[in-house]
């Protein structure tokens, strides 16, 4: 079992101890939070609690994550583009397309089961369908993501990605012409209520997200931008962009049905930093532009 500790501050105080804890790590449901606190894995200040426990300003929360199941995921050989391995950290540019790990109906093909024929040691932390991955990227998202393959090293990446020191810059062609150069997006998102397979900018059961972003170059009917997560929600980039009035292009749930010839989102997680858990030195990574991603952007300034 893994025992993770979290010292309630005063920006948590009188919130849900359900809510601080899946708001504390992006990987933990609010729904797996609240099964374990259930199962009396979650305790507050050596005491188990129930799931409408209010948390106070010095609370110190002890969550016991229970041993991953026996892994049922097949191994298949891929060739991934692996931009850095070590005996503790890997990093690896996802191509658009990919599944980043394997869901009940969908047990192949992912970049988990790639990593597992490449590997064999990837960290259990996540439980049985998810070895090793500490963050992901939509199927239709290319780039980088930082993989762990051991226990060590996995605790240390989602610390890192709780603490906000994660560089995570991605490239982005939106619809519309953003008329200032760079500006905030500080919106909570949570499921959409009507559509509970989308995600929505909302005060309800919600979390907190926040993106930066600049312009790289304005053009008549569109924007290439580059937007920096200092959150990492699910879909948040394509969320908080439509919610500002600029949907990604060929973002088929949260975008136009009119919009340019390309697969899925142009939306590409091109840079990626962090602190390796083991030497304590800092790695950045970059990935250039896919070839489908730099065709439409070549079109459109061909058009403008």
């Amino acid at each position: 079992m893994n025992i993770v500790e979290i010292q309630v501050n005063e920006e948590l105080k009188s919130e849900r101890i359900d809510k601080v804890l899946s708001t504390s790590n992006d990987e933990w449901s609010r729904s797996q939070v609240q099964i374990w606190i259930k199962d009396g894995l979650v305790k507050v200040n050596d005491k188990i609690i129930k799931t409408n426990y209010k948390c106070q300003v010095n609370d110190n929360i002890v969550v016991t994550i229970p041993d991953p199941e026996p892994l049922d995921v097949v191994p298949e050989q891929m060739d991934l583009d692996i931009y850095y391995e070590d005996q503790d950290v890997l990093v690896v540019n996802k191509p658009k397309g990919m599944v980043v790990h394997p869901a009940p109906g969908h047990l192949n093909g992912t970049l988990v089961n790639g990593l597992m024929a490449h590997c064999k040691d990837l960290s259990g932390i996540n439980g049985v369908l998810r070895p090793g991955i500490v963050h992901r990227i939509d199927k239709d998202t290319s780039g980088l993501l930082m993989v762990a393959k051991n226990d060590m090293a996995h605790e240390s990446l989602v610390q890192q990605l709780v603490d906000k020191t994660v560089t995570r810059r991605y490239k982005a062609i939106v619809h519309g012409t953003i008329q200032h150069d760079h500006g905030t997006i500080n919106a909570p998102i949570g499921r959409d209520k009507v559509d509970r397979q989308s995600m929505t900018v909302t005060n309800v059961s919600s979390k907190v997200a926040v993106t930066h972003f600049h312009v790289l170059e304005r053009f008549e009917n569109f924007t290439f931008v580059e937007c920096q997560l200092e959150t990492g929600r699910t879909h948040q980039i394509r969320v908080h962009m439509k919610y500002i009035g600029y949907p990604l292009v060929g973002d088929p749930k949260y975008g136009p049905k009119k919009t340019l010839p390309i697969n899925g989102q142009a939306l590409h997680a091109g840079v990626l930093g962090f602190e390796h858990p083991r030497t304590k030195k800092y790695m950045e990574f970059e990935a250039p532009l896919p070839e489908e991603f730099e065709q439409v952007l070549q079109d459109i300034k061909n058009n403008r």
